[in-house]
Formats: structure tokens, C-alpha cells, sequence
């Protein structure tokens, strides 16, 4: 390894104007020009700090290239990016945010840039500057600082197979995510960051200047986006007060609104067996409301996802005792397709809170919510009934019937497809947590089928 020196990285300034579109907000942008670096592609205005302050720079900057005049009041820190371009050293790019102005913007500097335009901050022109869409997409992610080094053999464009950005998480979302919420709710006057720490998505809570309280989201991907705010949309409706409701979303940047809900955290808490069992029954007739609120349907089935198998096994192998492999595998012969119906799919503990004053049970985080067997949502709660017939017997009563004799076979197989799942993701992302849950769960299986697990790891 080489002998580390003192940093000393030029500072940018980038130009963000921002202003609403009929798709969304929208960013101004130039096309270099001239043979030099970057010719071709697009690119926020720019340029070096000089002797003057960034805001000072960002402002004649951006007088310089566009002809806008910006009143320094009226610029926004939005994201500071740490740059290293594939060739040279490493820099830092301070980005700014401006939604006022004076003027309208032109091509000022023709030897330079050959373009300039509005471009909708979900549908970005190509080719692209990497090091400025690294910047737009941190500041559509809410985030105040990224990381950004390129390899050596990555292009100087914005190439989705190279994308070497780093977030590095904030106290509270900015730039774009925070206009959004703020549009949506009225002014926030301070934020928390309640984000699930292994999760990749964030959640705030925001305190509104008048007195309300929302949480606002943004997803990991746009997956989880669609089936968030598909489920608000759709059954979680008929929850009532046992849930949030949909305040505002924004599928460009993966962000809900949302009404905060009451109670405490389930997860971890501990209370006396009697109140055990009223929440239990809760919980029973929270998971009856969300199956029956639509009628099932055997289109396609709810097929065990059996298809990951050997991937999780690969990675979960090594924190596997004799005999887990083989019951894994034998166990995941008996999957075989249910009816199905709307699901959480994360239905557990650690998504539910309890109003101990009002006895309200509240239910959060949709964003695994599609349909499947009733049974999924059983799969990560039955680890906390283990040992406990009664809370077993509270949660049948609060969904008024027992499991079917298909149902129980599958709530083995989906338990296991889930513990070596989670074996396999805690191992490769350092959480000791999913680790145990997982061998835990397999050496209770196979106690209740009949085998004898032996401890000895591989």
C-alpha cells in the first residue's frame, strides 16, 4: 500500500436551477462543446471556485454560462459529491439548488456549449456527464453527501453498468425529496431519521411547522415503491385506523408521504402473559382483515419461491450444522401452490406497534406487500409463538380458524426457503442478528419433525 498524503482536491461548484414541469421538477443542463473534456456530453453548469466563496462561484457561474442572475439569498445547499474522474486526482463538487432567478437562460459561452435545455429529473438526457448525474441522482435520493470514484477504465459518460455512487445517509432528506414533502404537508421544522438501520431505505419522521406529524419514505427501488403504494392504495384502505394513509407519493423519487401512526414498537417489548395473549388475538384479526379483503384467486397459485435455493444454500453453508442441508432440501420438496390473496409479506413484530392506552394495534411498512398465500404472513411471526401454545391458540382465535392441513405444510417450507435466505443475506451483510434467527428457526423445525440436530458446524 502507498504512503497516504495530505488530500488536495479542487472544488466545483454546480448549478442545480430547478423549476416544476408538467411531469415533475425539472433541472437545467448544457451540452460541452469544443473537443475538450466531456465534449458531447451533458452537464449541469459548473465551474471551478476561484478565490470567492462556492456561493459566491455558483452565482457568477452561473451568470457566465447561462445568463441567469441569481441573488446569493437564494441559493440552497443540495448535495456535496467527492469525486475521482478515471484519470487525475480527486475532487469535491458542492451542489447547489436554485429555484429563483432573474432572466431567461441562453447559451452564453458558444465555444464551450453547444446546447441547453430543460430536462424532466426522471427521464435525464444521454450521453451524460457521470460525475453530474451522480450529483442529480443523490439529490433526487434526498441524500447531502455521496462518494464517487471511478475506476480507471470507466467511462467520463454515465454508463448504469459502471455507477459507482455512494450515499452516504443525512439527518434529514434534501433538495428534491424535501420540496416534494414539504408541497405535500407544508413546512417541516424538524426531521428524525427512524430508518430500519439494515434496511436501505430511509423513513423520517417530519414535524410539521403547525403542529402535525408524517412520515416520509423513499424506497430502495421502484419495485418496492410500486407495491407500497399499490397496497395504500388498495386493501390498505380497509385497515382504517390500524394503519397510515397515503398522503402524497412521487414515483420519480421513489417517496411516500405518510400519516404517523400510535403505539410502540412490538418488537422487544415485553409484557405480562395475559396482555400477550390480547395482542396475539390483535394480530390474528389484523392478518383475517388483510386476507379477506379480497376473494381468493388459484390464477397462477402461490408457488413457494423454491427458485433461489441454491444461491441462499451457497451462502449460507458455512453457519449450517449437519443435517440442515438435507432437511432444507427435503423439507422444499413438499412446496406446492395455495390460493392467493393480499399479504404484508414482512408481517412480524418489528412492523407492528400496540397503543397500550386504547388497545390498538397498528400495522406499518408495505413495500413487500402482492399477493400470495395467507399463509406468508404467518412465516416470520411463528418464531415469536414458538414455545407458546397459548400465544399460537390467541392468534387462530383472532383469525377465526385454524391453519388448513395444506397450510401447515407450506408454513414449513416458506419457514425454511426464509431461514436459509436470511442466513445467507445476514452473512454476507454482517448481521448476526438474521444469522441466529435463521439457525434457529431450522433447528426448530427439524426438533418438530423428528430429527436431531447435531450443532457441529460444517
Amino acid at each position: 500500500m502507498g504512503t497516504l498524503t495530505r488530500a488536495d482536491a479542487p472544488v466545483d461548484a454546480h448549478l442545480l436551477a430547478v423549476r416544476d414541469g408538467v411531469r415533475g421538477p425539472e433541472v437545467l443542463l448544457s451540452r460541452r462543446t469544443g473537443g475538450g473534456y466531456a465534449s458531447g456530453l451533458w452537464h449541469a453548469p459548473s465551474g471551478h471556485v476561484e478565490c470567492e466563496t462556492v456561493v459566491d462561484a455558483v452565482v457568477r457561474e452561473t451568470l457566465e454560462e447561462t445568463g441567469l442572475v441569481v441573488d446569493p439569498a437564494h441559493v440552497r445547499a443540495a448535495v456535496t459529491v467527492h469525486h475521482r474522474p478515471p484519470v487525475g486526482r480527486a475532487r469535491v463538487g458542492v451542489f447547489f439548488e436554485v429555484r429563483r432567478w432573474h432572466g431567461t437562460p441562453r447559451v452564453m459561452e458558444p465555444d464551450k456549449c453547444d446546447a441547453m435545455g430543460w430536462f424532466a429529473l426522471d427521464e435525464l438526457p444521454e450521453p451524460m456527464v457521470a460525475y453530474c448525474r451522480a450529483g442529480l441522482d443523490a439529490y433526487r435520493a434526498g441524500a447531502h453527501l455521496g462518494v464517487h470514484f471511478q475506476e480507471p477504465d470507466d467511462p467520463i459518460a454515465y454508463d448504469p453498468s459502471a455507477d459507482r455512487m455512494l450515499l452516504i445517509p443525512g439527518a434529514a432528506p434534501e433538495g428534491a425529496v424535501r420540496a416534494f414533502a414539504e408541497r405535500a404537508v407544508g413546512r417541516i421544522t424538524r426531521w428524525a431519521d427512524v430508518s430500519w438501520t439494515r434496511e436501505e431505505s430511509r423513513v423520517w419522521r417530519a414535524y410539521g411547522a403547525e403542529g402535525g406529524t408524517w412520515y416520509v419514505k423513499i424506497h430502495r427501488n421502484e419495485r418496492f415503491h410500486r407495491r407500497e403504494v399499490t397496497a395504500l392504495r388498495g386493501w390498505v384502505t380497509g385497515l382504517g385506523e390500524a394503519a397510515p394513509r397515503l398522503v402524497a407519493a412521487d414515483e420519480s423519487l421513489r417517496t411516500v408521504v405518510l400519516t404517523a401512526v400510535g403505539g410502540r414498537p412490538l418488537h422487544g417489548a415485553v409484557r405480562a402473559p395475559e396482555r400477550e395473549r390480547e395482542v396475539f388475538h390483535r394480530i390474528g384479526r389484523l392478518a383475517a382483515a388483510i386476507h379477506n379483503s379480497a376473494a381468493p384467486r388459484r390464477a397462477g397459485g402461490g408457488v413457494p419461491p423454491v427458485g433461489k435455493l441454491e444461491r441462499h444454500l451457497e451462502g449460507a453453508r458455512p453457519h449450517l450444522v449437519d443435517g440442515d442441508e438435507e432437511f432444507v432440501r427435503t423439507t422444499v420438496e413438499g412446496a406446492a401452490a395455495l390460493p392467493t390473496v393480499p399479504t404484508h409479506g414482512d408481517f412480524h413484530l418489528r412492523n407492528m406497534r400496540w397503543d397500550e392506552d386504547t388497545g390498538t394495534l397498528y400495522l406499518i411498512d408495505f413495500e413487500r406487500s402482492e399477493d400470495g398465500p395467507a399463509i406468508r404472513d404467518f412465516v416470520r411471526l411463528s418464531d415469536s409463538w414458538h414455545g407458546r401454545p397459548d400465544l399460537l391458540a390467541a392468534v387462530l382465535n383472532g383469525y377465526g380458524r385454524p391453519f388448513t392441513q395444506e397450510e401447515e405444510s407450506q408454513l414449513a417450507v416458506l419457514a425454511v426457503l426464509d431461514a436459509v435466505s436470511g442466513i445467507s443475506y445476514g452473512a454476507s451483510h454482517g448481521d448476526p442478528e438474521l444469522v441466529e434467527r435463521g439457525r434457529r428457526t431450522l433447528a426448530r423445525l427439524r426438533s418438530d419433525h423428528g430429527t436431531d440436530p447435531s450443532g457441529a458446524t460444517r
